[in-house]
C-alpha cells in the first residue's frame, strides 16, 4: 500500500518543464558568457594592441596588422622595466611574507588568547580601518625624512608590515577552527606559540593562500605609497607601476609599448589567481561563516 501511494503521488515526467529549465540554464550562462567577456575584451584589447605598430595602434581594428614584436622589445631594452618588475617582486615578497606571519599570529592571539583588554585593543585595530591614506601621509613622510628612511625599500615595507584588514581575516578564520585541535596540543605538553605553529597554522594554509593573493595583487597595483617615498628622482627604486606611468606621463603617444607595460603589470596577478583559484575561494567562504 505504502509503495503504490508513493508511485501514484510521483510527479509525471513532463517534456515541456524540462525543455523550459534546459532554456534556463542556457540564458543564465549566456548572460555569464557577456559579463565575462565585459570584463575580458579590454584585455584582450590591450594585449593585441602591444602588438601593433604606432600608426596601427590608433584605427579602431581588434587585430594587429602587421603583427610586430618590437613594442615589447624596445619596452625590455630602452627602458628600465627589468628593474621595475624586480623591485615590484622584491617587495611583494617582502611584505606579502610579513604580512602572512604577523596578520596570522595576530589573528590567533584575537581568536583564542585571553588577554586583558583583549576586545578593546581589536576594537583599536580595526580603528585604523577608518583613516585614510591621505590623512597619515604627511606624518608618515616626516617620519621617513627624519630616520633617514626617505627614499629606501625599507620606509614602504616599515608601514606595510601587516594591515588591520589582514589581521580581521585571520582572526575571523581562526574562530571557525575547532578548539579540540588546541586542546589535543595542550595535552601534549604544546605551548602557545607550538600550538599555533605545528597546528593552527597548518589547518589556516587556505585563508593564508587567500591572504597571499589579495596581499600580493595589493603590493603589486600599489601606484600611492611608492610614487610618495620613490618618485622624487630616484628611478632606481620605481616599482612597475611607476614606471608604467612614467612611460605614459613621458610618451603618452607610445601605445603599443604602452599596452606591452600593462599587460606586464597584469600578467604575473593573473597566473598566481588561476593558480590558487580554489584556495582562494575556500579561503574566503570559510573566513565569512563566523563573526
Amino acid at each position: 500500500m505504502t509503495l503504490q501511494t508513493s508511485v501514484a503521488s510521483a510527479e509525471p515526467y513532463v517534456p515541456g518543464q524540462a525543455r523550459s529549465e534546459k532554456g534556463r540554464k542556457v540564458l543564465l550562462y549566456g548572460i555569464y558568457v557577456l559579463i565575462a567577456a565585459v570584463f575580458f575584451v579590454p584585455f584582450l584589447w590591450t594585449l593585441t594592441t602591444s602588438f601593433k605598430t604606432i600608426p596601427d595602434s590608433v584605427n579602431v581594428t581588434f587585430l594587429a596588422h602587421p603583427w610586430t614584436t618590437d613594442a615589447w622589445h624596445t619596452l625590455w631594452t630602452q627602458y628600465d622595466f627589468p628593474t621595475y618588475i624586480k623591485n615590484s617582486l622584491f617587495l611583494c615578497a617582502v611584505i606579502v611574507t610579513c604580512n602572512l606571519f604577523l596578520s596570522a599570529l595576530g589573528g590567533y592571539a584575537f581568536a583564542r588568547l585571553r588577554f586583558p583588554g583583549r576586545e578593546l585593543l581589536f576594537l583599536l585595530v580595526l580603528g585604523t580601518l577608518m583613516v585614510p591614506d591621505q590623512l597619515r601621509l604627511l606624518p608618515i613622510f616626516v617620519m621617513m625624512v627624519h630616520w633617514g628612511l626617505y627614499g629606501s625599500f625599507w620606509s614602504y615595507i616599515l608601514i606595510n608590515l601587516a594591515s588591520a584588514v589582514n589581521l580581521f581575516f585571520m582572526r575571523q578564520y581562526f574562530l571557525t577552527i575547532p578548539k579540540d585541535f588546541e586542546e589535543a596540543a595542550k595535552l601534549d605538553g604544546a605551548g602557545y606559540f607550538k600550538t599555533f605553529w605545528r597546528v593552527m597554522l597548518p589547518l589556516a594554509l587556505p585563508a593564508m593562500a587567500a591572504l597571499a593573493i589579495l596581499q600580493f595583487q595589493g603590493t603589486w597595483n600599489d601606484f600611492f605609497w611608492p610614487l610618495i617615498l620613490f618618485g622624487q628622482g630616484n628611478p632606481d627604486h620605481y616599482t612597475l607601476q611607476l614606471g608604467l606611468a612614467e612611460l605614459h606621463f613621458n610618451y603618452g603617444t607610445l601605445w603599443p609599448e604602452i599596452s606591452a607595460g600593462a599587460v606586464i603589470a597584469i600578467l604575473p596577478i593573473l597566473v598566481i589567481f588561476l593558480a590558487f583559484q580554489r584556495f582562494f575561494v575556500s579561503g574566503l567562504v570559510t573566513a565569512g561563516v563566523k563573526g
